[in-house]
């Protein structure tokens, strides 16, 4: 990726205990993988787990939506790209779109907010410093992209025959 594309951090193999009965990659996996590429993520905006403990705060998870494109199946090779939509002194918005390593096709997307947390009072706190300064650094770059058509959707606009508005 170019220093301008989406940061590409994380990449895994479809595990055997990932897939179900229909034969691919169970919604749970997808999720553990987006949740391992966030981990990465955070690692490289000054947030891993040493950092954590340093600055008595964390990453929460609020929110985050998934598009399920294509199937993976067993032993497929996975990317995950992150791409930084915004972020604010407490809260950081971004998506990441998990492909196919070799054939290249998009198989799910997970955007994400997230908030920082203080840990010693379990409440919403502004972010240190460096780690407002390396989102900086990203967004400069991210904010050349274009936004993935995946981000800000929302389900069933509007409401599918038979439910409820």
């Amino acid at each position: 990726m170019s220093a301008a594309g989406p940061l590409r951090l994380y990449r895994t193999t479809v595990s055997p205990d990932w897939i179900d009965y229909n034969g691919h990659m169970n919604v749970a996996y997808y999720v553990l993988v987006f949740d391992q590429a966030t981990d990465v993520f955070l690692e490289r905006i000054g947030l891993g787990p040493e950092e954590r403990k340093t600055l008595q705060g964390s990453i929460f998870s609020v929110e985050g939506h998934i598009t399920y494109q294509r199937e993976v199946n067993l032993g497929d090779p996975l990317v995950c790209d992150v791409q930084l939509l915004g972020f604010d002194e407490k809260r950081i918005r971004f998506i990441t779109i998990m492909r196919h390593e070799t054939e290249g096709f998009v198989a799910a997307t997970m955007e994400w907010v997230h908030l920082y947390m203080d840990m010693n009072l379990r409440k919403v706190a502004p972010m240190p410093k460096q780690v407002c300064e390396e989102l900086q650094s990203i967004m400069n770059d991210h904010a050349l992209l274009e936004m993935p058509a995946e981000a800000g959707r929302a389900i069933a606009k509007p409401p599918l025959p038979g439910t409820r508005p």
